[in-house]
């Protein structure tokens, strides 16, 4: 499995106060800080090299982390500096660390799929990058990408449009030369890429059945909570 990037750099403005003084991933989810649950889920999945993409109040996440040794990992650390780099900056910065090939996930998603699965699509699809994504007929959010044979079509976060029934499930797969090659400096948001890929047909897709969890709003925290105290780690793909 390649390695992955967590990216976890953002300010959380919708959880606080909570977040004021800790990072998203450093909150408490099922009596333990939220990374936890990530890495031990990630491990389970055959994914053992993983950077994470940190910013605000990161220090923290690489405090309780550490080089991930406890959780059967190994973590890496890429930090925005300072700055804020927006998803597509954070992963630019943290290439030299993550090869030709990685896997990128959001700092606050909790998807319990199969990984390896979503890997070989990749790999079989030819494509530069692929999208995971998941049928939207459950309302979690608002559509936002139209998915058909294989491909992601249209993806859009900001102009939607009625041929849209799915919605980025929060897992992606790359090439990274997609994002060396991006010619933005500094802040830039990861899903600018995947829009252009997706317009030049460059962006396979994946159809993941379950849904995924989050942590970025109180509402998803409390069902995420509920969720992974009803789990807790139980699944076993090797």
């Amino acid at each position: 499995m390649p390695p992955i990037a967590i990216l976890a750099g953002g300010l959380a403005t919708r959880l606080r106060p909570l977040t004021e003084t800790i990072p998203k991933s450093m909150v408490e989810v099922a009596g333990r800080p939220f990374i936890e649950h990530q890495l031990r889920l990630l491990v389970r999945e055959g994914i053992i090299e993983v950077v994470v993409c940190s910013g605000h109040l990161g220090e923290q996440i690489e405090e309780f982390v550490g080089d991930g040794a406890r959780f059967g990992c190994r973590v890496r650390y890429s930090s925005d500096g300072g700055k804020q780099l927006g998803t597509g900056g954070a992963l630019k910065r943290a290439l030299p660390m993550l090869g030709k090939c990685c896997m990128v996930m959001y700092g606050d998603s909790y998807l319990d799929t199969n990984f390896r699965a979503i890997f070989v699509a990749f790999q079989k699809s030819g494509q530069p990058a692929l999208m995971t994504v998941c049928l939207n007929d459950a309302g979690l959010g608002l559509s936002n990408a139209e998915f058909a044979n294989g491909t992601i079509v249209c993806y859009d976060k900001v102009n939607r449009t009625s041929t849209m029934r799915h919605i980025d499930y929060g897992l992606a797969v790359l090439d990274t030369e997609v994002v060396r090659s991006w010619p933005a400096t500094g802040a830039f948001d990861l899903a600018e890429t995947f829009g252009d890929l997706a317009r030049r047909k460059l962006l396979a897709g994946y159809e993941v059945q379950e849904r995924f969890y989050e942590i970025g709003s109180p509402e998803g925290l409390a069902e995420t909570d509920a969720f992974i105290r009803r789990t807790m780690y139980i699944k076993d793909r090797s």
